[in-house]
C-alpha cells in the first residue's frame, strides 16, 4: 500500500513539476536519543502509525489533485446560483413585509412555490436517475448525516407536514374571497417536506461521482430553498409581532425554522462531499460506558430538573396582569439561568484544564463533516451572542437600575462567557485523538522501542505497567473521568437551555429594557433572527459534546 501510495504520488509530482523520479528523493527519519525515548516513552510514533501517516499523507495528495480535475466550474456555477437566490430571495421576502410596497404576500408565496417545485424536480432526478447508475455513488461519508441531526430533520419535518394540513384546511373555506395561492403554498410545502426528508434520509452520506455539475447546482438550489424558507418564516413572525405585540405567533413559523436549519445543514454536507473519494473506513468502535460518570450526570438532572420547575412557574406567572407575579417570575428565570451559565463556564474552566494537562495527538485527517460542526457550531452561537451583546449595551446605556436589569446584565455577560468557554472546549475535544487510538499507539511504541534498545526492557516494563493502570478502558484515569463528568454535566446543561426557549419563554419580550431602548420593531427582528440560531447551537452543542464524552 505504501509503495502504491509513493509511486501515485511520484507521477503526479513529474507532472506538475516536470521532475523525473531521480530528483525524488525519500526523506529519511532522524535517529531519536535514548534519553527522549526514556522521558516520552508514551508519546513517540509507532512504525503503524507513521507509515499510515505517510501513506494518508500521499493518497490525501493524489486525492487533491484527482479531486481538482473533477471540479471543473461545478463548484463556482453552483456558487453563483446560490448568493443570486439568495439576495432575491431576501428582497422579495423584505418587500412583501411592508404595505406600503406593490409586492404582496402573493408574490412572496408565489415565488417560494417555483423555489419549491424545481428543488422537489432535482431531486426525483437525482434519487431516479443520478443515484441509480452504475460508479455514481462508490463511497459514503461515515461521518456525515448524524443520527441527531436526521432525527431533527425528520421529527421537524413531521410537525411541519402537520401544521400544513392545518392550514390547507382552513384557507380553503376562504377560497371564495381570497387568492388561490394561499391555499396551493402550503399544498406544494407539504409535498416538498415529505420529498426532501426522504431524500436527505437516505442520501445525507452519499459521495456522488456522476453528473457532480448539475448536483452541486442541485444541491446549492436546495440550500438556498431552505434559507430563504426560513427567512419567510422570521420575516412573518417578526411583522406579526410588531403589528400585534400581545400576540402569541403561530407555531408553525417555529416548526418551519428549525426545520430549515437542519435541511440546510444537510445539503451543505452533501454538496462538500460531491465527488470526494473517502478512505474506505467506518467509525471507530467506541462504546458508551455510563459507568464511568457519576457527579456530571446527577448534578445535570438536578440542574433539568430545577430549570423545569422554574420555566412552568415562569409560564404560568407570565398569564396573570399582576405586575408583581410578573416580576416574580422573571427573577425567578433570570436566576435560574445565571446558576446554570455559572455552574457550565466553571465546568468548562475545569474541562479545558486537563486538556493542557492530558497530552493527545491532534487529528490530521481532513473531513468536510468534522469541518461543518466546527462552523455550525460557530455560526449558530453568533445568534445568542448578538442577542447578549445588544442586551448588554441597552442595560448599560440606561444605567441598570433595579434589581431584574441588573439580573439581565449579569446573564448576558454571563452567556458571552460560557459560550466563549464551550465553543472552545467543544473545538478542541473533536479535534483530539480518541483515546482507544493514542493506547493502541503507545502500545506499538513500546513494542518498536524495545526491539530498537534491549537494555530499556526494565523502563519499558514500569511504563506500561502504569500506563494499564491508569490508562485501561475498564478502569480511566482520572483525567478521563474527569472530562467525561464535564462533557455529561454540560450535556444535560445545553438541553434544559434549549428546552426553555424552544418550548416558550421570551423574557427578551417579557422585560422591557431591551423593547424600550431599541424600539420594538428592530428587537423583534434582532431576537426573531438570533433566536433560532441560539436553539440550534444547544441542540448541535449536546451532539457535539456526546462525541467528545465518547472520544475522551
Amino acid at each position: 500500500m505504501k509503495t502504491v501510495a509513493q509511486e501515485m504520488l511520484r507521477t503526479c509530482n513529474q507532472l506538475f513539476s516536470g521532475k523525473t523520479s531521480k530528483d525524488v528523493v525519500e526523506a529519511r527519519p532522524s535517529n531519536i536519543e535514548m534519553a527522549a525515548q526514556m522521558d516520552n516513552i508514551q508519546h513517540l510514533p509507532s512504525p503503524s502509525q507513521t507509515f499510515n501517516v505517510e501513506a494518508g499523507e500521499s493518497i490525501n495528495h493524489v486525492e487533491a489533485v484527482v479531486e481538482r480535475a473533477h471540479r471543473g466550474g461545478g463548484w463556482l456555477l453552483s456558487g453563483i446560483i446560490c448568493v443570486n437566490i439568495l439576495i432575491l430571495g431576501c428582497a422579495l421576502v423584505s418587500g412583501s413585509a411592508f404595505n406600503s410596497v406593490a409586492i404582496t404576500a402573493v408574490h412572496r408565496q408565489i415565488f417560494l412555490i417555483i423555489l419549491l417545485l424545481l428543488t422537489m424536480l432535482w431531486m426525483l432526478f437525482y434519487t431516479a436517475v443520478t443515484s441509480r447508475k452504475d460508479q455514481a455513488v462508490l463511497f459514503k461519508d461515515s461521518y456525515a448525516g448524524p443520527v441527531w441531526l436526521r432525527g431533527g430533520l425528520l421529527l421537524f419535518g413531521l410537525l411541519s407536514l402537520l401544521m400544513d394540513t392545518f392550514k390547507i384546511a382552513t384557507y380553503v373555506g376562504y377560497l371564495h374571497c381570497d387568492s388561490a395561492v394561499k391555499v396551493a403554498f402550503p399544498v406544494v410545502q407539504a409535498v416538498f417536506l415529505f420529498v426532501q426528508t426522504y431524500f436527505l434520509w437516505f442520501h445525507a452520506k452519499d459521495c456522488v461521482q456522476l453528473h457532480t455539475n448539475f448536483t452541486r447546482c442541485g444541491l446549492t438550489l436546495t440550500l438556498s430553498t431552505n434559507l430563504v424558507v426560513w427567512m419567510a418564516a422570521v420575516t412573518e413572525e417578526s411583522v406579526h409581532q410588531t403589528e400585534i405585540p400581545d400576540l402569541n405567533v403561530n407555531v408553525s413559523h417555529k416548526i418551519y425554522r428549525e426545520y430549515s436549519l437542519f435541511a440546510s445543514a444537510v445539503a451543505y454536507i452533501m454538496w462538500k462531499n460531491v465527488g470526494r473519494l473517502v478512505e474506505d473506513h467506518s467509525h471507530h468502535s467506541i462504546k458508551f460506558r455510563p459507568k464511568d460518570v457519576c457527579s456530571g450526570p446527577v448534578i445535570g438532572i438536578l440542574l433539568v430538573v430545577a430549570g423545569l420547575v422554574t420555566f412552568i412557574v415562569y409560564e404560568v406567572d407570565l398569564l396573570t396582569e399582576d405586575e408583581k407575579s410578573r416580576n416574580k417570575a422573571l427573577l425567578i428565570h433570570f436566576i435560574m439561568n445565571i446558576v446554570i451559565v455559572s455552574l457550565m463556564s466553571v465546568s468548562t474552566v475545569i474541562g479545558c484544564v486537563v486538556y493542557r494537562l492530558d497530552h493527545r495527538e491532534r487529528v490530521s485527517e481532513k473531513n468536510p463533516t468534522r469541518s461543518l460542526d466546527v462552523r455550525l457550531l460557530l455560526g449558530a452561537s453568533m445568534g445568542q451572542f448578538i442577542i447578549s451583546y445588544f442586551t448588554i449595551v441597552a442595560a448599560v446605556a440606561t444605567g441598570a437600575r433595579g434589581y431584574l436589569n441588573g439580573l439581565n446584565l449579569s446573564w448576558a455577560v454571563l452567556t458571552v462567557l460560557q459560550l466563549g468557554l464551550q465553543n472552545y472546549f467543544i473545538i478542541k475535544g473533536l479535534h483530539r485523538e480518541p483515546f482507544h487510538v493514542m493506547q493502541g499507539a503507545a502500545l506499538h511504541t513500546n513494542a518498536h522501542a524495545l526491539r530498537e534498545h534491549p537494555e530499556m526492557n526494565v523502563v519499558l516494563e514500569s511504563h506500561e505497567f502504569k500506563y494499564f493502570m491508569t490508562s485501561s478502558p475498564d478502569k480511566p484515569s482520572w483525567k478521563r473521568r474527569v472530562l467525561k463528568e464535564v462533557c455529561a454535566f454540560l450535556l444535560l446543561a445545553n438541553i434544559i437551555l434549549w428546552i426553555m426557549p424552544a418550548f416558550g419563554a421570551r423574557p427578551q419580550f417579557d422585560h422591557p429594557i431591551e423593547i424600550k431602548f431599541y424600539k420594538f420593531a428592530m428587537w423583534a427582528a434582532i431576537v426573531n433572527i438570533g433566536l433560532p440560531f441560539g436553539i440550534f447551537y444547544r441542540m448541535h452543542s449536546v451532539a457535539s459534546l456526546f462525541e467528545v464524552y465518547l472520544i475522551s
